[in-house]
This record gives C-alpha cells, structure tokens and sequence, in this order.
C-alpha cells in the first residue's frame, strides 16, 4: 500500500493562485529587509450551519462531504461511503487500525481520482475506518493530520473558511497577519500531532487540537486530578458522546472549574464537559486475549467549539499555533439526562471521530 501523501499538498500550489501574504511589520523590520513569505495555497469554503468543518469535494466525480479532522492521524474513508461509492475494499496485511472506538483490521481502497476545490489527487489508496457517528450522511472521508503536518492551516469558522499556506523564512515572525493586536500564541509539541500546553486551574494539561470532535473535552482521570468528579456538588450529566462508532456511547458530566488558560488568554470559571476518553481505545498484543488501553493519549481535545470561537492558524513552519478570540462562548454546554435517558428534550450525541 503506497503511503506518499504529497501529491495532493503540490498540486494544490500548482492550480491555485497564490497569494503572498508579507509580514515584515509583524516582526518590527522594514519590509524590504524581511524574507518573510506566506504563499496562500488554497482557499476552502465550509458548509454553513455545520457544527464541524465540512467540505464539498468528490471521489471518482461523485459528490461527497469531506471532514477536516486534525485529530485523526491519518486519512480515511468511512466504510459505509465506501460501498456506497462502489470502492472495492482489499486487506491491508499485517496492519490494525487502534481508534477510540477498539481495534479492527485495516483494509484499504484505491480512489483513482479525489477532488478538493482545485485541488486533485490521482490513484490514492487509503485506509477504510469503521462506522462514525455523523449527522451528515455524506460525509465520505476524513482528512487527517498526515495532509495538515505538510502546510500551515488557519481555520476561519466565523468565514466558513479554512486556509493553507506555504511558509518560508519566518522564524521569529507573527503569522496572525489579521491581527490588530498581539494575537496569542502557544508552541506545538515535538511530534507528529498538533498537541498543547494549557492550564486549567493553574495546573498544565496536555491538549490536542481536534477539529474532528465538535466538543472540546477533559478527560475523566485528569478532571479529577484538578478536583472534579461527577459527584462534585456543581457537576451535571452532559449530552452522550459517540466515540467513532455510532453504536457506542460515552457517558459525559459537565464540571465547574477555577480557571482555563491559553497563551495570553485566560477564562474564569468555565465550565468544561470531561468524560472517560480513552475507555475503548485498547489493542491485544499477539498471543494474549487481554484488552490493553493505549497509553500516551491527550489529557484533552480542544475541538470545533474553541475553533468557532476563535480565530486559529496552525503554523507547522514554526511548530506554534497563533489564536485570536472571534466571539462567543468558548466551551458552550447544556445540561443532559445522560446516555441511558434519552427523551425529546434530550441533546443529541456529540461525535468525536477518532
């Protein structure tokens, strides 16, 4: 199964006119002694009214909805689109897939031709994941963070856009370029996925950027390491969690915090929805029936909640991510009866598709 992915990225910065952004001012130099160049790729518009970025693409000229989810390590089809677009399915030997639904064998599919604005990515082969709990029906792949580690993105939820970018020779640079005062900025984790530092209640906590999951979530152990467990006096029950396969739920709670922090911003007493995140996410060694959870996993998801309320750009380039505050509340939650109390009233599951 061939594994290069940067086709799709090149050819993207052949068709599209690019842009160039210069931030000498920025940095405080004299623009013609700035080398700073952001060469605008492409341009994405999203679905209006969809709770996740969402995208109109196609695959073999059908037409399809694409999720951007930096939270997926890798790109995948979903399998129902799959057969749904006729895609034949083949064994990828010797590989699982370990998402936060369980363990499953990998197959994979041979796309001959996938479509993103003018983008176009020829003969693809790509994994095929289990079912996902959308809303959207046609949502037929995920974009992962394997595509989003080869450029800088900058997700403009209150546009409904989502822009890439070529970077080059902008160390020490601001790359908020819309920004009227000092944007925030927060470094990337060495590694291969967008992970954070953030404080909340002035304690850190490892964060990932996932604009795959709509929520923004805490995970239950660290949650009570900063003091709140479900049976803390101001918890309530939050809405069911689906965790990437649409027949398994998660129970969720929504807890009262002293404070969350990132970069230069900071909330006080949020309230923040935490769950048991990693309860599926388990593999067996050879030789062995016994489940083992995976370790290494994020202490928390910031998910397309933070990104509508904010402005993000991604810069891999400089291995930091630059925020600015658009409006709205940050970690929106209602109240819920739970998963095993469904009714009228009841919110509907939130997905997380990892």
């Amino acid at each position: 199964m061939r594994t290069s992915r940067s086709l799709f990225v090149k050819r993207c910065m052949f068709v599209a006119a690019a842009a160039v952004i210069g931030l000498a001012l920025a940095g405080g130099g004299a623009a013609a002694e700035s080398k700073c160049r952001m060469a605008r790729i492409a341009e994405w518009p999203l679905r209006e009214g969809s709770r996740l970025p969402i995208l109109d693409g196609a695959i073999n000229g059908q037409k399809i909805g694409i999720l951007l989810d930096t939270g997926a390590d890798i790109s995948l089809v979903r399998l129902s689109a799959a057969t749904k677009l006729g895609l034949t399915r083949h064994k990828a030997l010797g590989r699982r897939i370990i998402s936060i639904s369980g363990e499953s064998q990998a197959e994979y599919v041979h796309i001959d031709d996938f479509r993103i604005g003018q983008g176009v990515r020829k003969h693809w082969e790509v994994l095929v994941a289990g079912e996902q709990g959308f809303r959207q029906d046609d949502v037929a792949v995920l974009l992962g963070d394997d595509f989003f580690q080869q450029v800088d993105v900058e997700f403009d939820l209150a546009h409904n856009a989502v822009r890439l970018y070529e970077t080059k020779d902008c160390e020490g640079m601001s790359l908020a370029y819309w920004a009227t005062e000092p944007a925030g900025e927060v470094p990337i984790q060495a590694g291969s996925k967008i992970w954070l530092t953030v404080a909340i209640n002035g304690k850190p906590v490892r964060a990932e950027l996932d604009s795959g999951s709509s929520i923004s979530v805490l995970s239950k152990a660290d949650a009570a390491r900063l003091g709140v467990t479900p049976e803390s006096p101001d918890t309530v029950a939050g809405s069911c969690i689906t965790d990437g396969d649409s027949k398994r739920t998660l129970e969720s709670w929504v807890g009262q915090f002293e404070s969350f922090a990132i970069g230069n911003e900071r909330i006080r007493n949020p309230r923040i929805r935490f769950a048991d995140l990693w309860k599926h996410m388990t593999y067996t060694e050879t030789g062995s029936r016994l489940p083992t959870r995976l370790a290494g996993q994020a202490d928390m998801l910031l998910g397309a909640d933070f990104l509508r309320a904010h402005r993000v750009l991604v810069a891999r380039s400089q291995r930091k991510m630059y925020f600015t505050y658009a409006g709205g509340t940050v970690f929106p939650s209602k109240p819920s009866k739970g998963c095993n109390q469904p009714s009228a009233g009841n919110p509907p599951a939130d997905p997380l598709t990892k």
